[in-house]
């Protein structure tokens, strides 16, 4: 055999799996599509934000959060109704993951040289229900270096097992096209070589074919992420309940997110579930610098921007800034004067910005992925003006206008869409009654509201949230435009998988040696998270489902 495991897939689950299993003695052979230069796929590109709960960091800042209450919210986020039969396991890993998140998670990933910043963020504030969708309190961690501080030591941990003869690197830009079995168990995998690419990391690489290859082992760990990058893909399971898919979105993953696995799985007598249910944002922004084909990056809005949708109205709440991913895209692809536009709008002021305005992205925080604490100091809590990359989307971003009057900002709007014009006059009538709302710390407006409350929590007080200010203000100003796409990122369904994340056949059994762990398992189970996720949980996804393969392999291989 050409190795004891072979793991396909070198994005962080892969990694993960990879390092279990070496660190056991295993000897694995590591196969990818790309070249080495992308180790850690997606994850190496992500903001590192990590969901815990009940951490020295929330009890620091005065957040009182416990198993009980971070189990009460997955459950009303995700909304479990196929646990006879799709959600089946996809239940028992969401409880243990939040029992991993509430107990050895974080002493983990300290092990392992992964620590966290000071503060604590409150993602995805909910649906306004006690028992509905949402984080009742802040638990968005953000690792010490973004997703390339949480790759870091596992890549690294590959390239020593590469040198002590225990992983093997398998020629860069290798595609497969199944796996394959003796006797129902799976003994490896067969594909197409592809020609050797140099492509820098994340830049969509060729896919010529110069031959074929086969290895085998006694066991197979599938690794191979999701479905966003093909938007016809993410179109063509698109669910019912979100209205229609749009016609033009931008794409928040590499082009390598092709989602082949998943349909090769199936063909090899897999089960794949949940496939209905994705996870895609309705605050992106075209790349003025991209990496990938039509690269588009996530504003992580603070709760005070106004949202108006395609024609000049705000949203109702939850579909508030921060608050309620899924209910905003679905209200904006199922309400029908304004499903044709696949866009909508922020309207807010430079106090505004220069406070709550962050970047998704490794790339776009490059102060936090160098741990450069001077610069994150100097530049975010004492600095004057916006984060710098925010202030290169405001001059250089196709998306973003900038006026000193609400006329001639919506005039700017205009000109960026073929959408029939937004009218100047029912923004301000709209914006001036919700002004009013401020000359008191209560108010009946749900987003005024929201804003009060988040400045109660001192982490949005101090680094987070603007203080209320009127956005016509002109001493607030200048006013900013900002054009919003739907953002393709996640799946949330896939392989279903048991807790050690084997995967499973159409008859709900195990299939020998064969394992699914990260997105292409739907981070567990085909599905942990159900309808709704609640931030955070993607990489923490990757990581828990890539030690469970990884343990269980080695137990079964040695």
């Amino acid at each position: 055999m050409d190795a004891d495991v072979i793991v396909v897939g070198a994005g962080l689950a892969g990694l993960v799996a990879a390092h279990e299993l070496t660190s056991r003695g295993r000897k694995v052979a590591l196969v990818d599509q790309e070249n080495a230069a992308n180790l850690g796929g997606q994850a190496y590109w992500s903001f590192g934000g990590l969901f815990l709960v009940d951490s020295p960091e929330q009890r620091r800042l005065g957040v009182k959060d416990s198993f009980d209450l971070a189990w009460s919210d997955w459950q009303g986020s995700a909304g479990f109704d196929r646990t006879e039969d799709e959600d089946s396991w996809a239940v028992r890993w969401a409880r243990a993951y939040v029992e991993f998140a509430a107990g050895e998670k974080r002493s983990w990933l300290a092990g392992h040289g992964i620590s966290l910043l000071p503060t604590v963020g409150w993602a995805e504030r909910g649906d306004l229900r006690a028992g509905g969708h949402g984080n009742s309190v802040p638990r968005f961690h953000i690792a010490w270096g973004t997703g390339t501080g949480v790759v870091a030591p596992f890549a690294d941990h590959a390239r020593q097992a590469a040198r002590d003869g225990l992983l093997t690197f398998h020629p860069p830009a290798t595609a497969w096209t199944s796996w394959w079995s003796r006797n129902g168990t799976a003994r490896g995998v067969r594909g197409t070589l592809l020609a050797p690419d140099d492509s820098p990391r994340g830049v969509a690489s060729n896919r010529d074919a110069v031959g074929e290859f086969e290895l085998t082992a006694q066991a197979v760990i599938v690794t191979s992420g999701g479905i966003g990058a093909d938007h016809d893909i993410v179109r063509r399971y698109w669910p019912e309940r979100l209205g229609t898919p749009p016609a033009r979105m931008v794409t928040g993953v590499p082009a390598y997110v092709d989602g082949r696995m998943l349909d090769i799985s199936a063909e090899a007598g897999v089960r794949l579930v949940n496939r209905d249910r994705m996870w895609h944002y309705t605050e992106g922004i075209q790349n003025w610098n991209p990496v990938w084909p039509g690269h588009g990056i996530r504003i992580l809005p603070g709760p005070s921007s106004i949202w108006l949708d395609a024609l000049g109205r705000r949203l109702p709440e939850p579909c508030l800034p921060g608050y309620d991913t899924l209910s905003t895209l679905r209200h904006l692809r199922t309400t029908e004067d304004i499903a044709p536009y696949d866009h909508s709008w922020f309207v807010l002021t430079r106090k505004i910005i220069e406070k709550e305005f962050a970047l998704s992205g490794s790339e776009q925080n490059p102060d936090i992925t160098a741990k450069d604490g001077k610069a994150v100091l100097r530049d975010r809590l004492f600095g004057k003006g916006a984060p710098g990359p925010v202030r290169d989307f405001v001059r250089h971003g196709a998306d973003f206008v900038v006026a000193d009057t609400l006329e001639r900002l919506v005039e700017k709007m205009n000109k960026l869409t073929d959408a029939p014009p937004l009218d100047a006059a029912g923004i301000r009538r709209q914006i001036e009654a919700r002004d009013l709302q401020l000359d008191n710390s209560y108010s009946k407006d749900a987003q005024v509201q929201g804003i009060h409350n988040a400045r109660r929590y001192i982490g949005d007080r101090l680094g987070r949230v603007a203080a209320p200010h009127r956005v016509l203000d002109p001493a607030a100003g200048p006013l900013i435009g900002v054009k919003l796409h739907i953002l393709t990122r996640k799946t949330l369904g896939g392989i279903q998988t048991d807790l050690d994340s084997r995967a499973l056949g159409l008859d709900g059994r195990p299939v020998e040696g064969l394992y699914a762990a990260g997105e292409v398992a739907g981070f567990g189970g085909g599905g942990v998270h159900g309808y709704n996720a609640l931030e955070g949980t993607f990489l923490g996804g990757c990581l828990f489902s890539g030690r469970a393969a990884g343990r269980a392999a080695a137990a079964q291989t040695a």
